[in-house]
């Protein structure tokens, strides 16, 4: 399987080149997270199969995204951190998520194979406070009996751009420890404490992968098709859990979607055996009062045809996709937005 960093570039660049047969492929841009990029783009190479529109994203983490589409300059912006309420309305527009994924801490350390090594969240946060700075402190090793750990340096890896992935990521250790919280907190971008920065989950997969002795944090399907050692997690309920796509739905099994205004949702830390503790969706932001009524409209035809279409897609690379309740929830927003009939 070739590294996604390879396979995602390929698709950029495909997807860059759709446009001139169709007058909306133009039309039809966005930019932002990272996270979702994977599915992104399945869907739109499927998407331009059956339709002849086209798509062009640009990947560049949620903050470019945020920045992008209040600055108008893309159709929709793409965010793993959802805007709160009162921010939707400073600008005028609205959100709604698409699917639901997790975001994994990712290890390159000699022996230690994917699975196998154990963190709880008070220490993967002392880790990322340069606190545990050896791959054999006694925190870990306490974690993880019987398993060999090295006397080396951790090499700690993190986003050096504005991501939905990094706010997934500071919000739950905001959560589990209080030294990272009062220090550090959640945002997406932070002041990072110790540890070097690399642009995109692409760019920190590709980073761990050449950095022996590093530790760093990306969405599952990075990990997964970069064949990067991920952790196993202890979660809120004390149990230790592995990034699956079952977990990432346990996490998500709660969510209040229909009582959160604009869908103002956050799925870290949450109660469940099953539970995999850093979860979130990923969402998409658009104008009520666009300023091209007609790309809006194909844009959300697009997103109707993936969900309607696309979940076994993104069950494919581990995304969990919403449930039906909430996709009527969604597609009964859209009522909101003018010139909306997609």
């Amino acid at each position: 399987m070739k590294p996604i960093s390879r396979i995602l570039a390929g698709t950029i660049a495909g997807l860059a080149m759709m446009g001139a047969a169709n007058a909306w492929a133009a039309d039809i841009s966005g930019a932002g997270a990272t996270f979702p990029f994977p599915i992104y783009a399945k869907w739109a190479n499927a998407y331009k199969g059956v339709s002849g529109v086209g798509l062009n994203y640009q990947s560049i983490g949620s903050g470019g995204g945020i920045k992008q589409i209040e600055a108008k300059t893309v159709t929709f912006g793409a965010s793993d951190m959802p805007m709160k309420p009162n921010e939707l309305d400073q600008y005028g527009l609205t959100q709604f998520p698409t699917v639901i994924g997790g975001v994994v801490p990712v290890v390159n350390v000699p022996g230690i194979r994917a699975g196998q090594l154990v963190l709880d969240g008070a220490t993967l946060a002392d880790i990322y406070l340069g606190k545990i700075g050896k791959w054999n402190d006694p925190a870990i090793a306490r974690l993880n009996p019987g398993v060999n750990l090295p006397n080396q340096a951790i090499a700690v890896v993190h986003r050096s751009d504005g991501s939905g992935t990094t706010f997934l990521f500071t919000n739950y250790l905001s959560k589990v420890s209080q030294d990272w919280g009062n220090r550090v907190g959640a945002a997406t971008a932070v002041d990072w404490p110790a540890g070097i920065g690399a642009k995109g989950n692409e760019g920190v997969a590709g980073n761990v992968a050449q950095t022996n002795g590093s530790i760093g944090y990306v969405e599952y399907a990075y990990a997964k098709q970069n064949r990067l050692a991920h952790t196993r997690m202890i979660n809120k309920a004390a149990q230790t859990v592995a990034p699956t796509a079952e977990a990432f739905a346990a996490a998500a099994a709660n969510a209040d979607w229909a009582g959160s205004k604009n869908f103002y949702v956050l799925l870290t830390d949450q109660p469940g055996a099953q539970a995999w503790p850093i979860t979130g969706a990923t969402f998409i932001l658009v104008y009520k009062n666009p300023p091209d009524a007609g790309a809006t409209n194909e844009t959300l035809k697009f997103f109707k045809w993936a969900y309607a279409n696309g979940d076994a897609m993104a069950a494919g690379l581990d995304y969990v996709p919403l449930p039906d309740t909430v996709v009527s929830q969604i597609q009964t927003s859209w009522k909101q937005i003018q010139g909306a009939n997609p």
